[in-house]
């Protein structure tokens, strides 16, 4: 059963380009029935883009961010950038935590767990976001979605240039 906690708002940029030079990865989706739906129904078979977390080197200004969060209660916060790349569609979801529920003891009370993202550039056309099946496009750079642990979304680029954001994890009291 859905939370359904949305949060849209929007951060003064104080971040430069740092984010473009991270050393990302590409990682599979980890939900396997998910992965054999999109494929039955046609889409290609690449469904995320690449990841830097914090296994890597994060940016230098990427603790403001988590500082932020702390502030507003969140906590056992992570923080990892993604960079979509032209032609990648990750279809509807929710998000699963697996990792992050078994690391912070969350079982059963998974309802705690907040995720944004945060984008880190102006939209550019074909850069697309869509949260509890309401579209967002033409944003500016800063902007936030944040939203409850199992609220379906969904995003893709279907433009000409790479569409990067920075994901943020975290929970709170119940």
């Amino acid at each position: 059963m859905s939370t359904q906690l949305i949060k849209k708002y929007q951060f003064h940029k104080f971040w430069d380009d740092e984010f473009k030079h991270l050393l990302y990865q590409h990682e599979e989706f980890n939900d396997p029935d998910n992965l054999k739906l999109w494929t039955d129904a046609g889409y290609p078979n690449r469904f995320t883009g690449d990841m830097c977390d914090m296994r890597s080197q994060q940016p230098s200004w990427n603790q403001r961010f988590v500082d932020m969060f702390s502030g507003n209660g969140w906590k056992d916060i992570g923080t990892s950038y993604y960079r979509m790349s032209t032609g990648t569609v990750l279809p509807t979801h929710s998000d699963l935590y697996k990792k992050y529920v078994k690391l912070f003891n969350l079982q059963g009370r998974e309802h705690t767990i907040r995720r944004a993202i945060i984008f880190l550039e102006d939209w550019q056309p074909g850069h697309y976001a869509e949260l509890l099946d309401e579209p967002f496009v033409g944003w500016r750079a800063g902007a936030a979605l944040e939203w409850s642990y199992d609220a379906a979304h969904m995003a893709a680029n279907l433009g000409i240039s790479p569409r990067y954001t920075l994901q943020i994890t975290g929970h709170v009291d119940d």
